[in-house]
């Protein structure tokens, strides 16, 4: 059983499913559905196209650069059956696709805090220009009645402390 990549999208094909479209020049094109055999018609970029995977690892929201991707590449060397290599490879398939699944969720953990970074930021820049709003009218006003009292009594002891100076002299 071979399980086929779409051209377009770049999703799995399974035996069964999808449209092949051959070219002229014997080119073979997959299409798990007719949603990117129509993209395909239409000329569509897939790396263009915000919900195929080109996109989302041109754009930086998938990973792009990984050393386990070598082993999906295809291979078309014959290889003779032997039951203990089949064993191997298919023990080697999930070692690999473990450690896929270990990259994969520290890439989205470091998506996740870097977004909450500039959220963060954002947030504070925003409060920081919009702090005039965030203030009360009214609590400005007290914050004026208080210094106006705070004045009043500094004159008071000033005329207070004069009075005395003149008194001792």
């Amino acid at each position: 059983m071979r399980i086929e990549t779409c051209y377009f999208c770049s999703s799995r094909i399974y035996p069964g499913h999808g449209i092949q479209f051959v070219r002229n020049d014997c080119k073979i094109f997959r299409f798990c559905r007719s949603k990117c055999h129509a993209a395909f018609k239409k000329k569509k970029n897939p790396r263009k196209v915000k919900w195929t995977k080109a996109y989302r690892k041109t754009v930086g929201k998938e990973l792009a650069i990984d050393p386990t991707f070598e082993f999906e590449k295809r291979r078309n060397i014959p290889i003779k059956y032997n039951r203990e290599l089949w064993s191997k490879t298919v023990q080697a398939m999930k070692t690999v696709e473990a450690i896929r699944q270990r990259r994969v969720n520290t890439h989205i953990m470091q998506r996740l805090r870097k977004g909450r970074e500039l959220e963060k930021e954002r947030d504070i820049k925003e409060v920081q220009r919009d702090l005039a709003l965030i203030r009360s009218p009214a609590a400005g006003l007290k914050q004026k009645k208080l210094e106006d009292e705070e004045d009043e009594r500094m004159e008071d002891s000033d005329t207070e402390i004069k009075a005395e100076a003149l008194e001792v002299n």
